[in-house]
């Protein structure tokens, strides 16, 4: 599969949720203090993300 979520941690020891597609890192959410914090984004982007709206903020 091309895409997909990561479980890292950043240099302050937090857990970050990275979307990757292919080889290239497209997203990641704030850090967290435990694992199941992180995995708990993942579901939830994984619940919420596929209605989400897209708005364009841009002038003109």
């Amino acid at each position: 599969m091309a895409h997909r979520f990561e479980i890292r941690k950043n240099k302050g020891g937090e857990f970050v949720a990275y979307f990757c597609y292919n080889s290239e890192t497209i997203f990641w959410t704030e850090g967290y203090s435990s694992k199941a914090s992180a995995k708990n984004a993942i579901e939830s982007i994984k619940k919420n993300g596929p209605g989400a709206a897209t708005v364009d903020t841009t002038a003109g």
